[in-house]
């Protein structure tokens, strides 16, 4: 049975540059998930290396071209970094988010509603590809994420007013 978990949720600068931030957000909120930490901040290089390589271990899993690239994306403009938590938040998110190419996701989720590019276009234009949020893949990777990006102080932990109610 699945804990109360919290999950790290990235609105990467496409998101910020179509002015669809709202639109995600209540996606989450909708599901009955809240948000316990949120900021806007315009990363730099090395802060995305670390997340990008030393926790996501990008360039082994596919390649220095698409880790420059993302980078390259990702500094771009602002991002919002969200902790989300929620009973089995981590696939929770991962399944209203899908996963990273937005050709493949099902109808329904973000990355359908919101994008369409595959890889192989991404990677012939050369630009990272433009899938709107970063989303934790499992429960380690959520704990490390979630400590680089936010400290103790920065996240609220309440009882949504929905479990509350029911008392």
């Amino acid at each position: 049975m699945p804990n109360v978990q919290r999950t790290l949720v990235v609105l990467k600068p496409d998101t910020i540059w179509r002015s669809i931030v709202g639109e995600i957000i209540s996606r989450f909120e909708r599901a009955g998930l809240h948000i316990v930490a949120i900021k806007m901040v315009k990363p730099e290089k090395e802060f995305l290396y670390h997340h990008y390589e030393n926790i996501w271990k990008m360039i082994s899993r596919r390649g220095q071209k698409t880790f420059d690239m993302t980078i390259d994306m990702m500094s771009k403009l602002p991002v919002i970094a969200m902790v989300i938590e929620g009973v089995g938040a981590v696939e929770f998110v991962r399944k209203i988010v899908w996963s990273t190419e937005p050709r493949n996701a099902p109808a329904g989720t973000i990355r359908w509603d919101y994008a369409h590019m595959s890889f192989a276009y991404a990677d012939a234009k050369w630009i990272g590809i433009p899938n709107l949020v970063h989303a934790s893949g499992d429960i380690q990777e959520a704990k490390q994420e979630v400590a680089h990006r936010f400290s103790d102080k920065e996240i609220f932990g309440y009882e949504p007013l929905h479990i509350a109610f029911t008392r």
